[in-house]
């Protein structure tokens, strides 16, 4: 499950998440953090990416374009890091089953708080 973190969320996940999202990527890493929300979707779906995000933008893109890629929405608000990584860490056999889905486009995770 290779995730690929928006330029909205630390570069911190990749390392820290390795061990259950291994090879997954971080937008400034890989060059592309100026890119548009449309032009990181094509990455993403061209490489083999899941996109995580706290902007809605991609959101949108999942309900007009559908997979691939798929998104994740991480509806969280402003948190930590500490929180959106324990978040996806908890998570992450929602996000194998979401992966697995055929139909799915978008997973929604809400604060582990709310």
């Amino acid at each position: 499950m290779r995730l690929l973190f928006d330029q909205n969320l630390s570069r911190r996940l990749v390392r820290e998440l390795a061990p259950w999202f291994p090879d997954s990527g971080h937008v400034a890493a890989l060059g592309i953090e100026t890119a548009t929300d449309r032009e990181i979707w094509a990455y993403a779906g061209e490489h083999g990416y899941l996109i995580v995000s706290k902007d809605s933008d991609f959101r949108q893109l999942a309900f007009l374009l559908g997979p691939p890629p798929k998104a994740i929405w991480l509806s969280v608000g402003n948190c930590a890091t500490t929180v959106i990584a324990d978040l996806l860490r908890n998570s992450a056999d929602v996000v194998g089953a979401f992966i697995a889905s055929a139909e799915e486009a978008l997973l929604v995770l809400p604060n582990l708080d709310d």
